[in-house]
């Protein structure tokens, strides 16, 4: 997972194919519309078994990961980019979980300050959030404390579901 992010294509609806400099210059853009307003700025990561990949013996599986970032102005709709990326050798749902975790923090490790550089010292007004894909019902409610702290303590504000949506409908929807 120790990918380079800056030289990766991420995609959008709206925008088509971008790197990351560019979803920066994006958010940025976006941010300045409405200075005054009131802006969530999300990372999530979601992920899904390949589909076309037959579990081996051992049960280790591939899973399509991707990871959402949202800029969202409260109350009159957003942005989002994702990127998509394989990972192998997961054996069960705790390091599905972990591997979605650490793809979100991982990438805030590289986005948070080229985003805070593009900014310039402007303080915009704007709530960083990671959301994780655990939430109280099924089987990942078991995990929501090791994910929470795991976020928590690289910094983060932490959102599991139903708050989660960067991860459990955004991601979701390109996994």
């Amino acid at each position: 997972m120790d990918k380079d992010y800056k030289s990766e294509t991420f995609h959008s609806i709206t925008h088509g194919e971008l790197s990351l400099q560019e979803i920066i210059s994006k958010i940025k853009e976006f941010l300045e519309e409405e200075p005054d307003s009131e802006y969530s700025l999300v990372i999530g990561t979601d992920s899904h078994e390949k589909n076309n990949i037959v579990r081996r013996k051992n049960g280790t599986k591939e899973i399509n990961l991707v990871t959402a970032i949202l800029i969202h102005r409260r109350g009159f709709g957003g942005k989002y980019f994702w990127r998509r990326q394989d990972k192998k050798n997961i054996h069960s749902l705790r390091e599905k979980i972990y591997a979605e975790t650490i793809a979100s923090l991982t990438f805030a490790s590289v986005f948070v300050p080229l985003f805070k550089q593009k900014l310039n010292g402007r303080a915009l007004n704007y709530n960083l959030e990671i959301h994780v894909d655990v939430g109280e019902h099924g089987a990942s409610r078991e995990m929501i404390k090791e994910v929470v702290g795991m976020v928590t303590g690289n910094g983060y504000i932490a959102k599991t579901k139903p708050e989660a949506y960067a991860a459990s409908y955004v991601a979701d929807k390109h996994t």
